[in-house]
């Protein structure tokens, strides 16, 4: 449950960063899908880390507000990363 909403946390994340940085974006699909992806990176390196799930494992392995909120935070922080990380490399190729 937590890599879904880590996905869906990461399209808005590429959106988002997308429609603040106009420079940078890919259009919609481009950074939902960049988004997507670095969502999904992005959650499963802070789990790995033990940065989400540790309170869901505490409380039984069901899912609490604070692993949610992990999820949101974690997936729309890397997919507005991945989403400008890509923008960028994609101006620089259009430039050489």
């Amino acid at each position: 449950m937590e890599l879904l909403i880590s996905l869906l946390s990461g399209a808005a994340g590429g959106n988002i960063a997308g429609a603040l940085l106009k420079n940078q974006s890919l259009g919609t699909l481009g950074n939902s899908i960049a988004g997507i992806l670095g969502g999904g990176i992005g959650g499963q390196i802070l789990s790995m880390l033990g940065a989400t799930g540790a309170a869901a494992d505490a409380a039984g392995g069901g899912l609490d507000l604070g692993s949610i909120l992990g999820s949101v935070a974690s997936g729309g922080v890397g997919g507005g990363v991945l989403m400008v990380i890509v923008g960028i490399i994609k101006q620089m190729m259009a430039k050489s």
